[in-house]
């Protein structure tokens, strides 16, 4: 009876459960064409969701580098360093350049920094915008600065020569290079002109005694030991390294002349870049500056400068042309009248 009992339950739960699935199949199978737009649907839902949370962790991480790359440049002082390596180099390596710190911009991107900042020359008495500087840094490299210079005369960026306006007497090139004389010649009495001297070794003070009070020594270029030799001895065109001779009444130059004098804040810049050469020549012009070996023989033998540039009215800059110690001359800049 039991046994009998058993089967019957059993087949009544069968049917009771084959009901169940028509009844299910009835009222709740879903028709193809009612099934397709709920799967899109899912899909759109899953697909937010998974941008949702994508969008949740960029707006994470931002904030962090955003913070790590200013802690990085701000925070840890590698801005300040960046910076002081930037102006020193354009100080030292170019030719009558100054720059306004007050006029620097800093832009700190994700582990990168961008400077923007113009250069200035004096020609006569007035300081003129030469141009502009974009140099930008991932971390602590520098790119190759962008230039967009203003100059009838600019000095060249690729070649053999770094300069083709000061040439050392004993270089490669000091023997063959022809003087501007007739281009200052033909040059109205009533504006300022800077022109670049090539000289016989000498003392600073002996240029500044020879040439007088009516005109003005902007910046000189020092005897390093390097600019004699030929290519072939050095691998690379040796650019002119040097530093100005005028006081600069800025308050924040590195020569305004507070603590130091000129020639001893030239020698500390240079071992300055010198701990961080591979940067100081990315942001210059040439393409070798070989610090390393030029401070040791420079505090060796001292400050002889070999060349100079000048700047002051047309008519007192043509006088100089029976000066003994000028080898060579190059016109640079030409401006109107403003000798006050």
């Amino acid at each position: 009876m039991d046994k009998e009992q058993k089967q019957n339950d059993e087949e009544l739960y069968q049917s009771y459960l084959s009901e169940s699935e028509q009844d299910y199949e009835k009222g709740y199978k879903m028709p193809g064409y009612r099934q397709k737009p709920l799967i899109k649907a899912g899909r759109n839902h899953a697909l937010r969701t998974n941008i949702m949370i994508s969008l949740a962790v960029i707006l994470l991480i931002v904030p962090v580098f955003t913070l790590s790359s200013y802690l990085y440049y701000a925070i840890g002082g590698k801005a300040n360093h960046l910076i002081d390596i930037t102006t020193k180099t354009i100080y030292v390596t170019e030719p009558n350049m100054s720059l306004e710190e007050m006029e620097l911009e800093e832009d700190i991107g994700f582990f990168s920094m961008n400077l923007y900042f113009d250069v200035f020359k004096r020609i006569g008495k007035e300081d003129y915008k030469a141009g502009d500087y974009t140099v930008s840094f991932a971390l602590d490299k520098p790119n190759f600065p962008k230039r967009n210079m203003r100059l009838d005369r600019p000095l060249p960026t690729i070649g053999g020569m770094e300069t083709d306006l000061l040439y050392h007497p004993d270089g490669p090139y000091g023997t063959t290079a022809d003087s501007d004389w007739n281009i200052l010649n033909h040059l109205p009495d009533g504006t300022v002109g800077e022109i670049y001297l090539s000289l016989n070794l000498m003392k600073p003070e002996e240029l500044e005694k020879q040439l007088g009070d009516k005109v003005e020594v902007r910046w000189v270029a020092v005897n390093t030991g390097l600019e004699e030799k030929s290519l072939d001895d050095v691998g690379f065109p040796v650019a002119p390294i040097g530093y100005p001779l005028q006081v600069d009444s800025t308050t924040w130059s590195p020569f305004n002349g507070r603590d130091k004098s000129n020639e001893a804040v030239f020698l500390d810049i240079l071992k300055f870049l010198a701990k961080d050469e591979k940067t100081a020549e990315k942001i210059s012009r040439a393409k070798y500056l070989g610090l390393k070996e030029r401070l040791p023989y420079i505090e060796k033998h001292g400050i002889n400068i070999y060349g100079a540039v000048v700047t002051g009215p047309t008519p007192e800059l043509r006088k100089m042309k029976g000066n003994n110690s000028i080898r060579v001359m190059k016109v640079g800049e030409v401006k109107l009248w403003n000798w006050q």
